[in-house]
């Protein structure tokens, strides 16, 4: 690994992993360490999250694609060590967040994933990136339960944010880059019957 060349990228560039393809790693348990500890570090590592993401979904029956590829993401991270963090003391408390989604990413479940920040001032206090539970019929579905999925977390600091007294500016911006997606959150009285299977997301966001 020290003589290894530093990875440009956490994940080779157009990389699929699949559940089934290549043979079986013969030592899954160090497959399942190497991945908690890439679990651990996403804590202060916003830029591995989506390669932490897809490594964890194989952590029952991983194969040695799946190994080679976790060794990828700690020769980048190895040559990245100077990427942190940065939180300025002269911080304002205006809450912004962005999301997106991949609309069936996941070549084996069809589910999209979800991706999100949150910034208080200039500063990244939240992120993540998480396979939806269900299947989304179309992009805009897969953005709009991404947005639901942002606000219920922008909610979550608002409070913690006010049990520590600080007040934060309202309204508070979320943006997205979906123009479906911002119609219907724009509009209260959208109903559209393609949105009917994700109401509950609809009603949240509005």
């Amino acid at each position: 690994m020290e003589a290894c060349k530093p990875a440009k990228f956490p994940l080779p560039r157009g990389l699929k992993l699949s559940l089934d393809e290549g043979e079986l790693f013969p030592h899954p348990d160090l497959y399942r360490r190497l991945v908690g500890r890439l679990l651990y570090l996403n804590l202060t590592r916003p830029d591995i999250t989506y390669g932490v993401q897809q490594l964890s979904q194989f952590l029952s029956t991983p194969r040695v694609l799946h190994y080679n590829a976790a060794l990828h993401l700690v020769i980048y991270l190895r040559g990245s060590v100077n990427i942190g963090l940065f939180y300025a003391s002269d911080i304002d408390f205006i809450l912004t967040a962005f999301c997106d989604a991949d609309w069936g990413s996941c070549s084996f479940t069809g589910r999209s994933l979800t991706g999100y920040c949150v910034f208080l001032g200039s500063s990244l206090i939240s992120w993540k990136t998480k396979k939806q539970v269900t299947v989304s019929k179309s992009s805009a579905e897969s953005e709009y339960r991404s947005m639901s999925h942002t606000s219920r977390k922008i909610v979550w600091l608002n409070e913690l944010l006010q049990e520590l007294y600080i007040q934060v500016p309202k309204p508070i911006t979320l943006f997205c880059d979906n123009t479906a997606a911002q119609h219907i959150a724009a509009n209260p009285s959208f109903t559209n019957v393609q949105s009917t299977s994700c109401s509950t997301a609809i009603t949240f966001v509005k």
